[in-house]
């Protein structure tokens, strides 16, 4: 026989029977795979933890921030009533000593009383030794900060001065101090005596 024999799975062209079967271009795989991936680029795994970690990143850093905000605020407050209590303290520290002086400077209260007396009767005559230690225990309670208050001709305040009688005096508009009787005494701002005084109010 002059043909030549043909195998029985061998198709004439060289083509694949289960090839031509199929129907499909290798080329059409190909480019259907590059549409796919020209249509979108899918997220991966990691793309999904890292987006899921960055929120709860955030969401830490803003519940850190509001946990500073608080603590900055509660120190502030604290600084300020330390700040408050120290005032206070030392307020009352001051009174306190003012009051402990105020309590000696009251035994000297007799004695200067006294002194004024004996000065006004003309007892205490310049250069005598007499004068001399009035002069001196004067000093003494200067420098202690004992101070005087209430003089005649002063408008009369009940916050300060003690009335021992009211004088109706024509042409006093205002009640006026017309004569101290008793001298007051401060230490500070703490009040050892009152003033007595004699009280000028207007005529009716």
């Amino acid at each position: 026989m002059a043909d030549k024999d043909f195998d029985e799975n061998e198709v004439p062209g060289g083509e694949d029977p289960e090839a031509q079967a199929s129907g499909s271009d290798p080329q059409e795989g190909q480019e259907d795979a590059g549409d796919s991936g020209a249509e979108g680029e899918e997220l991966t795994v990691d793309d999904i933890l890292g987006a899921s970690q960055n929120a709860d990143a955030a969401a830490e850093d803003a519940v850190l921030a509001d946990l500073e905000s608080q603590l900055l605020n509660d120190l502030k407050r604290l600084q300020a009533e330390y700040a408050n209590y120290r005032r206070r303290t030392e307020e009352q520290r001051e009174l306190e000593i003012e009051r402990a002086q105020g309590a000696v400077a009251k035994g000297l209260l007799p004695v200067l009383d006294d002194l004024d007396r004996a000065e006004k009767h003309g007892d205490l005559e310049e250069g005598s030794p007499f004068t001399a230690i009035a002069e001196k225990l004067r000093g003494v309670a200067e420098k202690m900060g004992l101070r005087t208050y209430g003089a005649a001709g002063e408008l009369f305040d009940p916050q300060q001065h003690e009335a021992i009688f009211q004088a109706p005096t024509p042409g006093v508009t205002e009640p006026t101090i017309l004569e101290v009787v008793e001298i007051g005494y401060r230490l500070g701002s703490v009040e050892l005596r009152p003033a007595k005084v004699v009280v000028a109010v207007p005529a009716e």
